[in-house]
C-alpha cells in the first residue's frame, strides 16, 4: 500500500511544484516587465489587459511543461544515482531495452487509424455525459499570433513530452519494479486521467460530470500509451502518438471555429 500511495503521490507532486513554479516565474518576469512590483497586494494591484492575461496563462501552460521534463530527469537521476552510465535513459525509456521487443515500425499502422477511434470515443463520450466537448471550441481572441503558436506547440509537443517523460517513463519505471505489465498500464493510465480532472469552474448549465468529461475521453488513450510502452520497450511511440492525437483532436475541435 506504501509503494501505491508513493506511486500515486510523485507525479502529483511533480504537477504541483512545476505549476507553482510557473505561476510564480511569469508573475515575477510579466510585472517586471510591466513595471509593477510583484509583491503588491493583490487588491491594490492595477488591473492587467486582456491580451496580458491570455498570454500568461499561454506562457504558465508551456512553462510548466518544461519544467515538469527537468523535474523528472531530475528524479531519474536521483533514482539512478548508484547506476552506471545511461541508467537514467534506460529507466526513461530511452534506450534500446535490454529484452527484445516488437518492432516500433509495425506499430506505425495505429497512427493514422487514431484519430478516428480518439475522435469517435471523445464525441461519444461527451454526448452520452452531455457535454459539450466536442467542437465548437475557439482559440482567445486576444492571443497574438506569437501566443497562438506557442499555445500550439504546448498542446502539440510541450505537453506530450512532458507526460510522457513523467507518465511512462519515470511512473512506469517506478510501478513496474512491483507490479505485472498490466497492472502497470491500468496504473498509469488511471494516474494520469486523474492528472486531467478540471478544476476550473463548471458552467452554469453543467451536470454533475462535467469533472470528469475529459478523464473518460483520455481514458482509451492513456491505456494505449501505456500498452506502447510495454509492448515497444521504448519512450518515444508513446510521445509520437500522443503528439498525433492531441493535433488530431484540436483540428477536429476548433476547426468549425476557423470557417
Amino acid at each position: 500500500m506504501g509503494r501505491i500511495l508513493a506511486l500515486v503521490a510523485v507525479p502529483f507532486v511533480v504537477l504541483i511544484a512545476a505549476t507553482l513554479l510557473a505561476i510564480a516565474l511569469v508573475r515575477f518576469v510579466g510585472d517586471w516587465r510591466l513595471g509593477i512590483d510583484p509583491f503588491t497586494p493583490t487588491l491594490q494591484r492595477p488591473r492587467l489587459p486582456l491580451a496580458e492575461l491570455a498570454a500568461r496563462g499561454v506562457v504558465t501552460d508551456a512553462l510548466r511543461q518544461g519544467l515538469m521534463a527537468l523535474l523528472v530527469v531530475a528524479l531519474a537521476a536521483w533514482a539512478c544515482r548508484s547506476a552506471g552510465p545511461g541508467a537514467v535513459w534506460a529507466r526513461l525509456g530511452f534506450a534500446a531495452p535490454a529484452i527484445p521487443r516488437a518492432s516500433t515500425r509495425r506499430l506505425l499502422w495505429l497512427l493514422p487509424l487514431w484519430p478516428l477511434i480518439h475522435i469517435a470515443w471523445v464525441t461519444a463520450t461527451a454526448a452520452a455525459l452531455q457535454v459539450n466537448f466536442a467542437q465548437g471550441v475557439r482559440i482567445s481572441p486576444f492571443l497574438s499570433p506569437s501566443m497562438v503558436a506557442l499555445w500550439f506547440a504546448f498542446v502539440v509537443l510541450l505537453a506530450p513530452i512532458a507526460e510522457e517523460l513523467l507518465l511512462r517513463g519515470e511512473v512506469y519505471a517506478r510501478a513496474s519494479r512491483f507490479l505485472g505489465p498490466a497492472a502497470t498500464i491500468v496504473t498509469t493510465a488511471l494516474i494520469f486521467c486523474l492528472a486531467h480532472i478540471g478544476l476550473e469552474p463548471a458552467p452554469r448549465n453543467a451536470n454533475a460530470f462535467h469533472a470528469l468529461a475529459r478523464p473518460l475521453t483520455l481514458l482509451p488513450l492513456a491505456l494505449t500509451l501505456g500498452w506502447l510502452r510495454w509492448r515497444t520497450g521504448r519512450l518515444w511511440p508513446c510521445m509520437l502518438l500522443h503528439a498525433w492525437s492531441n493535433l488530431a483532436l484540436v483540428v477536429y475541435q476548433i476547426g468549425p471555429g476557423l470557417r
